[in-house]
């Protein structure tokens, strides 16, 4: 009996061992965003433009995600303007402007020049020769992991050039 009790003890441990080990499955960019607490203003404007759906997919994307502080450095009521229903279309371009198709990490770019299509179909200047710039919004972190890419933390929002 003792030996039963042994065996039911041990395989008890075991089980629980095991479950603790699990890792927990990372979260897609739209749940990291939202999970950081700094980007409030880019989780209303990705779910004001529909692509939520879009950013929880398999991916993987590369985004260079503005902070609550650098959407507040547009003049005066953009923001407002652009969560209008009747702006999605430009709302969705300056997004999708900030989205790299494929997961880039720093240090596949570092020490180089380049310049990225990006979703939207215009192109990015990266320069990474001494720290990261984005068409001139610098790279304040980098390399967040998510699930289905990564997300790099900018200073400031980066426009499209117009048409």
């Amino acid at each position: 009996m003792n030996n039963i009790k042994s065996i039911i003890g041990a395989t008890a441990i075991a089980m629980t061992l095991a479950v603790v080990s699990i890792p927990a499955k990372a979260a897609d960019i739209v749940d990291t965003a939202v999970s950081a607490g700094q980007f409030k203003t880019l989780v209303a404007a990705v779910t004001a433009a529909g692509l939520v759906d879009t950013l929880k997919s398999k991916g993987p994307f590369t985004v260079f995600a503005p902070t609550d502080a650098a959407f507040a450095k547009l003049p005066a009521g953009t923001v407002e303007s652009l969560l209008k229903p009747e702006n999605k279309s430009k709302l969705v371009a300056i997004l999708t402007y900030h989205v790299v198709p494929g997961k880039v990490m720093s240090a596949d770019i570092a020490g180089k020049k380049l310049s990225v299509a990006t979703v939207q179909g215009g192109k990015i200047n990266v320069n990474a020769m001494s720290g990261v710039m984005i068409n001139g919004a610098k790279v304040v972190s980098a390399d967040i992991a998510a699930s289905n890419g990564v997300i790099h933390v900018i200073d400031k929002v980066i426009l499209p050039p117009q048409e």
